[in-house]
C-alpha cells in the first residue's frame, strides 16, 4: 500500500508538514492531499491547477485540501470539483483527522487563533538520512501589511526546549548529520515560554545537549531579532553553520515603514557587517519583495543598490502579490510589468553575487556533507559536485574545488 499522494506548495515548513502527513496517510492510497500556500496568488493558482489536474486524471480519487490557503478560505476550496474534504493547518497534523470517519465529513477547519501550543514534531527526514528539518515554532504575532500568513498559521507558539532537544537527539540517532531549525518566525521562539528564552539560547542548549550533532543550521531569520547568543555561536561554535537567510523584504526605509517591518535599512546593514566581522566567509541570503505598493523607481533602486553593495549571494525574490484583506492590498499599486522588471533586476544582481561568492570559495578546504554519491552542500550551503569518484551518502568530506559552473562548485576526491 503506497499511501496518499501529496502535492505541496510554498515554504520549507509546508514541505516539513507534508512529510509528517505522509506518515499519517499510509493507509489512504485513494487520496490526493494538496497542501496549499497563501503567500502569493501564483501559489494559490498553482494549487488550484493541481487540483483540477488530479481530478481530471483520476476522478475516482478523493482530494483533501489543506495548508494556509485552505485555512484562510475553506469554502472557496471546498467548492472546487473533486474536493471531498478541507482540513485546517492544525487538523492536518493530527492522526484523528485521517480516519475514514473524519474524512467522510466535508471539512475540519478550527479557529487557528485559538490553536494550542506548537507540538514537538516527530522525526522526519529530508535529503535521505542526511539533513533533517526540525520545527521549533509555529505562527506569527507580527502584522506586516503585505502578509496573510498569520491568518493561516495563527499566533506564535514555541516548542519547549526539552522537546526540541529530544527530537534533535532522535534525529541524530536516526542517522541525520545536519538539522535545520524551522518555523514561521523562528526569531520569536521562546517569547511565549517561561523566562522568555531567545533563539540563540535554544541553539546553544541543543548543541550542548547533543554533542554528536555535527551541523546546526537556521532557516529564515527576522533581522530585528538576532540575540547575543546567536552572535556568540556564530563567532565561537563551528557546528553552528555560517549561513543566515534574512527576511529583509526591502532596503528602502520608506517601503519598510509601509510594510510595517520592525527593522531599518541601517539595522540590516549593521547586522550583515557584524556577521561578517565574526565569520568573514558567512553566506547571507535574503527574501525581497519587488514592486511593493507605492514603491517608486528610486526606492526600488535603493533595494537593488543594497543587494549589490552588500554582495548578498542567496536571494529569494517575490514580485509583490496582492493578498485580499491585507492593508497593502488597499495601497496604490505598482503596475505588474514594473514588478516583474524590478524582480528580474534583483535576480540578475543576486546571480552575479552568487557566482562571485562561489568563486571566492574555490581553492579552499570546504566541509561538505554528501547528500548523494556525487553531490552535497558545504557548511555555507554552497552546492558541491564531484567531477570524478563517488562518496557514501551522509559522509562529510573536506574538498577543495578548482572549478565551478552554474550549479555550484566542482571538486575531486583526492
Amino acid at each position: 500500500m503506497s499511501g496518499a499522494r501529496l502535492l505541496t506548495f510554498g515554504c520549507r515548513l509546508n514541505l516539513h508538514e507534508s512529510e509528517r502527513m505522509q506518515a499519517l496517510t499510509g493507509h489512504l492510497p485513494d487520496v490526493v492531499v494538496v497542501n496549499t500556500c497563501a503567500v502569493t496568488t501564483s501559489a494559490e493558482r498553482q494549487a488550484r491547477q493541481a487540483i483540477r489536474r488530479a481530478h481530471r486524471d483520476d476522478p475516482g480519487k478523493r482530494i483533501v485540501v489543506t495548508g494556509c490557503a485552505a485555512q484562510i478560505a475553506p469554502q472557496d476550496w471546498a467548492s472546487l470539483p473533486g474536493v471531498s474534504h478541507v482540513m485546517g493547518n492544525t487538523e492536518k497534523l493530527e492522526a484523528a483527522s485521517w480516519t475514514e470517519a473524519s474524512l467522510k465529513q466535508q471539512g475540519a477547519v478550527a479557529d487557528i487563533m485559538q490553536a494550542a501550543p506548537a507540538p514537538a514534531s516527530p522525526v522526519v527526514e529530508t535529503g535521505g538520512h542526511v539533513r533533517a528539518l526540525l520545527q521549533v515554532q509555529q505562527g506569527c504575532d507580527h502584522r506586516c501589511t503585505f502578509c496573510i500568513i498569520p491568518y493561516g498559521r495563527g499566533r506564535s507558539r514555541s516548542v519547549p526546549t526539552r522537546d526540541v532537544i529530544a527530537r534533535a537527539r532522535a534525529l541524530v540517532e536516526a542517522g541525520h548529520h545536519e538539522i535545520v531549525l524551522t518555523g514561521v518566525d523562528i526569531a520569536s521562539w521562546g517569547r511565549d515560554l517561561d523566562g522568555t528564552p531567545a533563539l540563540g539560547t535554544l541553539c546553544r542548549d541543543v548543541l550542548s545537549a547533543v554533542p554528536e550533532l555535527p551541523r546546526l543550521r537556521l532557516s529564515s531569520l527576522d533581522p530585528a531579532s538576532v540575540d547575543a547568543d546567536l552572535w556568540y555561536l556564530l563567532a565561537e561554535e563551528p557546528r553552528f553553520l555560517p549561513h543566515l537567510h534574512l527576511s529583509l523584504q526591502a532596503a528602502s526605509d520608506m517601503v519598510l515603514k509601509r510594510m510595517k517591518r520592525r527593522h531599518s535599512v541601517q539595522d540590516a546593514a549593521d547586522l550583515i557587517a557584524q556577521a561578517r566581522r565574526l565569520r568573514p566567509d558567512i553566506a547571507i541570503g535574503a527574501d525581497l519583495i519587488a514592486g511593493f505598493p507605492t514603491e517608486t523607481e528610486a526606492q526600488a533602486q535603493e533595494t537593488l543598490d543594497f543587494v549589490v553593495r552588500h554582495e548578498l549571494p542567496y536571494l529569494h525574490i517575490f514580485p509583490y502579490s496582492e493578498r485580499p484583506g491585507t492593508p497593502a492590498a488597499r495601497m496604490p499599486s505598482v503596475p505588474n510589468a514594473k514588478r516583474q522588471a524590478r524582480a528580474a533586476a534583483l535576480r540578475e544582481a543576486g546571480e552575479a553575487n552568487r557566482q562571485a561568492y562561489w568563486r571566492g570559495m574555490m581553492g579552499r578546504p570546504l566541509d561538505v556533507l554528501m547528500e548523494g554519491a556525487t553531490k552535497g552542500h558545504s557548511a555555507h550551503f554552497v552546492p558541491v559536485r564531484l567531477s570524478r569518484g563517488q562518496a557514501v551518502r551522509g559522509t562529510r568530506l573536506t574538498l577543495v574545488a578548482q572549478t565551478l559552473d552554474e550549479a555550484g562548485l566542482v571538486a575531486e576526491i583526492n
